[in-house]
């Protein structure tokens, strides 16, 4: 069987979701990554990695979370073989990544932070490039079915140079496909792109997750890492403050179940401060934590009987946003801290 007839392509919405090599995923690992103390620091006295360690189970989609300058990039770096740790172990398939990467490099699949394609030359044509430095041998159907697979059928001829923002993207995953990879990094692929191109690229990345490839993905999007990942571990200076399932972190450190009322002004807040209730502004709406959920209705019935006006009132619980300011101090903004 070709490599183009053991593909799979189906579709959601025009947006192809799944289109990938079926294989059989190896699951005899616990782990497919392992990192133990793992640290990176520069003089004078910069901690750009300190200390983290990590276990990344087959099969999943595993975003780590943070700001700007939280050591992401780093992290992911040296497991992807281009730096070299100060300190620690990092084990990637049961093999450690100081030793020989070579036996780990065919197996992985890298989208960087600052990709951008080959400008003069075609997707078809970085596809063939990117085959041959990995020794590979891809026909015109294995590139097409590839391409289709990323959602670029139609841009095949169109210049690198050329293509918009999230379509770069997309050539840089299917870059990073080119060798069927059982474990894929993605550096903040959708930073900088407009809502239609992120939901694309989250379509993929489902897509790619479903057919058993473990995804490593960096992101400073809270609402991305709430809707893709199945494990999160959130970083800030350095460090992992954090580690679980979006559930988990939620119901750990977001505690708090929140009444909002929709269409009220500063007036609203002021008359719940006279009653002595904490609130606060809030996407033009008031929000009211409730901490304990067994008092949510008599919070309700205090807010009924108040003379205020409002359109809407509804409960709503906290959020990975909400998790990160309350383990942060700070909210962050495009990745960066504000407050």
């Amino acid at each position: 069987m070709s490599m183009a007839e053991a593909w799979e392509i189906t579709e959601d919405e025009g947006i192809v979701t799944q289109a990938y090599p079926r294989r059989e995923v190896k699951r005899k690992l616990k782990a497919i990554i392992e990192v133990e103390g793992l640290s990176k620091h520069y003089p004078p006295d910069l901690k750009a990695v300190d200390g983290v360690s990590l276990s990344i189970k087959p099969g999943q989609v595993f975003s780590i979370l943070g700001p700007n300058g939280a050591g992401k990039t780093t992290a992911v770096e040296i497991l992807e073989g281009l730096r070299e740790p100060t300190s620690g172990k990092a084990t990637i398939f049961g093999i450690d990544i100081s030793h020989d990467y070579g036996k780990i490099r065919k197996r992985v699949g890298i989208l960087p932070q600052n990709f951008e394609p080959f400008e003069n030359l075609t997707p078809v044509e970085a596809l063939e490039y990117w085959a041959h430095l990995f020794n590979m041998t891809k026909t015109s159907k294995d590139i097409d079915a590839l391409l289709e697979s990323v959602g670029l059928g139609s841009k095949k001829k169109a210049m690198g140079g050329k293509m918009s923002g999230g379509e770069k993207r997309k050539l840089g995953i299917a870059m990073a496909l080119i060798n069927d990879p059982e474990l894929l990094f993605l550096d903040e692929p959708t930073t900088g792109l407009d809502p239609k191109a992120r939901r694309d690229l989250w379509a993929l990345i489902q897509g790619i997750k479903k057919k058993g490839t473990t995804v490593v993905l960096t992101t400073h999007y809270l609402d991305e890492a709430e809707k893709l990942s199945d494990d999160v571990a959130i970083m800030n200076k350095g460090k992992v403050v954090a580690r679980g399932t979006p559930d988990e972190l939620i119901g750990r450190y977001g505690k708090e179940t929140l009444i909002v009322l929709v269409g009220v002004g500063q007036s609203a807040v002021d008359e719940l401060a006279r009653r002595s209730i904490v609130s606060h502004r809030e996407n033009g709406n008031v929000v009211v934590p409730v901490s304990n959920p067994k008092e949510l209705r008599t919070m309700f019935a205090k807010l009924s009987s108040i003379q205020v006006e409002f359109k809407d009132m509804y409960t709503r619980r906290q959020t990975l946003e909400d998790v990160f300011l309350n383990l942060v101090g700070q909210k962050m903004d495009e990745g960066v801290l504000r407050g």
